[in-house]
């Protein structure tokens, strides 16, 4: 829906003289602010899709007037980040009329009311089941002069069929489903996102060749648990041929998907990854505890044996694959035990990177109200053991990909230290990062394209690979090379000769934020 903005009142003139038609109001801004995971910065790409096919243009300077806080609910300290953020907003709204601040996403399905109770100066609050309502509610709010108040129960129309502003113009998301069907003590998601809602295996084709066609060359499928999609049409094997289906889009690189879930993991699905020549070798693998009793305890319906086969079968067919996971410590009842179970797993597990979270109570959960809620002090404890243990596997095998040579797409962003070293930074088809230099006399290349070197060196978090000469560095421009010179050209409003446009690519100017949830990346 198009913002209107009313033009002053016409009035008939006796006079000879013409006046001047009022200049055009500019264009109001605006800026998305994302926390959580990576359906939520999805979720905040159709935002400020949405917000662009409204009329609004992304906010270059500090401050934009319409603000929209994209939340997570997942993690203790959730809604002190929000209100944290909306305090330090009130002063500025109030020194800037017109200005709007909307909240969205999970916290906003789970507070509703409050948040326009603690926070008054919020002029709308949407749910994750109607995102699409977020310009329609900044015009209302406008009109009205009040806030808007509306969350949605279901699901009124999926998100991947909204405008979409994407954030990057050489890879992008591609959701698959939405919601949940397991009911894991610990976690508010299906609460709040609802039931699994799937969608079909043609629209999703469709959407990640219109991404190919726009330039892109990797997508990442997701979805709560991505391997148990085509539950709602009944088919067992739909997500494994959706991924052979990924291998017959011509242009398409690189495949990834987040997040699975061990219970429905099965063979067909390893034997896709590993017949479908882009999907990558790489898989995100939730484990959460290593002990047997924590796991019921979660309801998460899979045992540590089973979660250890899974790796062994997907190692068998992909030898390089590089696999990750998350952990929950300090879950009700978990004893020193159940605690040394974990770290027997993580140790058998090998994992490239873990993300480590200590476990929070979140109202709502079964979790919440089991007895034996664990002391902040024993949590910690364990917490730092774990993490130990995990850098020091990260870091060893990281050590094992001295001297390979890996194809690394560039991407735009760069290293802490890159002003410094003066390296570029992408990932690897397994996902590793890796920093890394362009030798004397060589090419530089653009986000987007693909390089191809040997590592040199390794750390926990990351790889480097410095070329001692340019036989050693090669580099392939690709079309979302291409993509990313026109997305920059567009943004400065500058043509590039023979190129068509940009499509959905993201601009250069555009930040939608970074995912923040607190996370130990070990």
């Amino acid at each position: 829906m198009s913002l209107t903005i009313p033009s002053p009142a016409s009035g008939t003139s006796t006079s000879a003289s013409i006046e001047a038609a009022p200049a055009a109001a500019p264009p109001r801004t605006y800026q998305v602010r994302t926390f959580g995971c990576q359906m939520n910065v999805h979720d905040s790409e159709r935002m400020a899709g949405m917000l662009e096919d409204a009329g609004y243009v992304p906010a270059s300077g500090e401050h934009a007037d319409v603000v929209v806080f994209n939340t997570c609910a997942v993690r203790e300290n959730a809604d002190n980040k929000l209100y944290g953020n909306l305090g330090m907003l009130a002063p500025v709204k109030a020194a800037n009329p017109g200005m709007q601040i909307a909240v969205g996403g999970c916290l906003a399905q789970k507070d509703r009311e409050t948040i326009l109770k603690k926070a008054p100066w919020v002029d709308a609050v949407f749910g994750t089941h109607n995102v699409g309502a977020l310009p329609a509610l900044l015009d209302r709010a406008r009109h009205n002069n009040e806030a808007q108040l509306e969350i949605l129960e279901s699901l009124d129309v999926f998100p991947s069929t909204l405008p979409t502003k994407r954030d990057s113009v050489y890879s992008g998301w591609v959701s698959i489903s939405v919601g949940c069907n397991n009911t894991c003590t610990f976690c508010i998601v299906p609460a709040l996102r609802g039931k699994e809602k799937d969608r079909r295996p043609g629209d999703i084709l469709a959407e990640i060749q219109a991404l190919v066609d726009d330039g892109a060359i990797e997508v990442t499928l997701l979805g709560q648990n991505v391997n148990s999609y085509g539950v709602e049409f009944g088919d067992r094997q739909a997500f494994s041929k959706l991924l052979r289906a990924c291998g017959e889009i011509e242009g398409l690189e690189r495949v990834r998907f987040t997040s699975p879930h061990p219970a429905a993991f099965t063979d067909d699905v390893i034997d896709a990854m590993a017949e479908t020549a882009n999907v990558m070798p790489q898989l995100h693998m939730p484990l959460q505890s290593g002990s047997d009793k924590v796991l019921k305890d979660m309801k998460r319906s899979y045992r540590s044996t089973k979660f250890l086969g899974i790796l062994d079968k997907v190692r068998e067919r992909i030898p390089h694959a590089a696999i990750s996971t998350d952990l929950i410590v300090g879950f009700p009842g978990e004893t020193e035990e159940d605690f040394q179970a974990t770290l027997d797993v993580v140790e058998k597990s090998r994992f490239a990177t873990a993300f480590t979270f200590q476990y929070s109570k979140r109202p709502g959960t079964p979790a919440a109200d089991l007895p034996d809620q664990l002391p902040k002090a024993v949590v910690q404890e364990r917490f730092e053991r774990l993490t130990a243990l995990q850098d020091r596997i990260a870091a060893e095998e990281n050590a094992r990909q001295l001297g390979r040579r890996v194809e690394v797409m560039v991407t735009a962003q760069s290293g802490r230290k890159a002003e410094e070293t003066h390296r570029l930074s992408g990932r690897s088809q397994d996902q590793r990062l890796v920093h890394f230099s362009v030798p004397e006399g060589a090419e530089t290349p653009r986000p987007g394209d693909l390089v191809t070197v040997t590592i040199t060196e390794a750390a926990a978090f990351h790889l480097v690979a410095d070329p001692a000469s340019a036989a050693d560095y090669t580099l392939r421009r690709s079309r979302a090379g291409d993509a990313w010179d026109r997305s920059q050209a567009d943004s400065c409003g500058v043509p590039v000769p023979g190129s068509g446009s940009g499509g959905n690519g993201a601009k250069s100017g555009v930040s939608l934020g970074m995912p923040a949830v607190p996370v130990r990346r070990g």
